[in-house]
């Protein structure tokens, strides 16, 4: 008789709760199944208590970091920055939080002196949690800069002096957003499901509870489903759209958008367009043609080019950067799926690197989890602690 002819019994852990020893044992399938059952409880309870901290950690730290802050009506600024939004921020960044919370805890209390070590192991943790080579170097060289300034001579006091580097390296000035307050086009450019069309959308709601006229172009004519989403998108926001045939000159589309925004008196021209990185050529020519139809037709237009980028792809997201940067300006970055993502420090790098400001974060995928960025507000939150 071979070994293979006997029935398999199966073996579990026991861990004993009080000890923590555990203890191979063999079981029947029935009692398999029934510890199985017991583990997958157990993690949905640790799950829930783990959600339910994390709200309310969120409440009071937005209690305590924006205490008084309302929401007057119609005002962005206001709303973004409440406490409604710094629980949504709280709760968006929890991924990131706990990666960073977790390797920066060992090194500021498990470090006596600040030395060489200390720093090495500070840029690895920097550097993982996708802050990048060189930001990291400007930050770690700002870090010592403090440190031999202030005569800090404790590890753990460097813990501010990290958050103060990373919120100099992020400001944005409500000049950032003066194209809401001005006739403007906005041209939102980006690669295909980065969560550009939704932006456009989301950004035109926005616009609309301000008392903003706002007219949608949907310029990617290549995408059957960015004007099916822009449509949606339009009749939520009670704004006009704009569209062309499938496969149209999207700078014809563009020529249309302008006439009809300067006819119906449009507050802001929203104007969505195709992301086809791949084909680099085509897509200057696209964008280039498409700023000489606003050039021409509408010169007195305030500008804004807002590029979209996807938190998750980490590191992928400064080299979009670069590559739209060759083919047109960019004055602003929107980052999306910040909530999906345990790296975002990308947000410091993407700006330190390209100087372009983040003017916009997303958290999630309602229209107010998409608000001006606020670079004390989004460190505030991704060192905050949670009790």
């Amino acid at each position: 008789m071979s070994a293979f002819d006997y029935d398999y019994v199966p073996q579990v852990i026991i861990r004993d709760e009080k000890t923590g020893v555990g203890v191979s044992q063999s079981v029947t399938q029935e009692e398999l199944l029934a510890v199985e059952k017991r583990e997958a409880e157990k993690k949905a309870a640790e799950e829930a208590a783990l959600s339910a901290a994390a709200e309310k950690a969120a409440a009071e730290a937005g209690a305590d970091a924006h205490a008084g802050t309302s929401a007057a009506e119609g005002d962005e600024a206001a709303e973004d920055s409440s406490e409604g939004f710094w629980a949504r921020l709280f709760r968006g960044l929890f991924k990131s939080r706990k990666s960073l919370k977790e390797k920066l805890a060992f090194i500021f209390s498990g470090f006596s002196e600040i030395d060489d070590e200390f720093y090495e192991e500070l840029e690895e943790v920097l550097i993982s949690s996708d802050i990048g080579v060189r930001t990291t170097e400007d930050i770690l060289d700002d870090l010592r800069n403090m440190v031999k300034e202030r005569h800090i001579k404790e590890p753990a006091d460097c813990r501010e002096l990290l958050m103060e580097s990373m919120k100099e390296r992020m400001k944005t000035t409500e000049s950032s957003y003066d194209y809401v307050d001005r006739t403007s086009v906005v041209f939102v450019v980006g690669v295909n499901g980065v969560g550009k069309t939704t932006t456009v959308g989301k950004l035109a709601q926005k616009l609309r509870k301000r008392g903003k006229k706002v007219l949608i172009c949907a310029a990617d004519t290549f995408r059957a489903a960015a004007v099916e989403q822009l449509t949606e998108w339009a009749r939520r926001a009670n704004a006009d759209l704009i569209k062309g045939a499938e496969g149209s000159d999207p700078s014809a589309v563009v020529f249309d958008a302008v006439s009809a925004a300067k006819a119906r008196k449009a507050d802001v021209l929203l104007i969505d367009t195709a992301g086809r990185l791949h084909n680099k050529k085509n897509l200057m020519n696209e964008l280039s043609k498409m700023n000489s139809v606003i050039d021409r037709e509408f010169p007195e237009a305030y500008r804004e080019t807002l590029l979209v980028l996807d938190a998750t792809t980490g590191q992928n997201a400064i080299i979009q950067a670069q590559e739209f940067s060759e083919v047109t300006n960019i004055t602003g970055l929107v980052m999306t799926k910040m909530d999906g993502t345990a790296k975002g420090g990308i947000c410091v790098a993407v700006e330190n690197e390209l100087h372009i400001p983040v003017k916009y974060i997303g958290v999630g995928e309602q229209v107010e989890d998409l608000a001006r960025f606020d670079a004390d507000q989004f460190v505030d939150a991704l060192f905050a602690e949670e009790e």
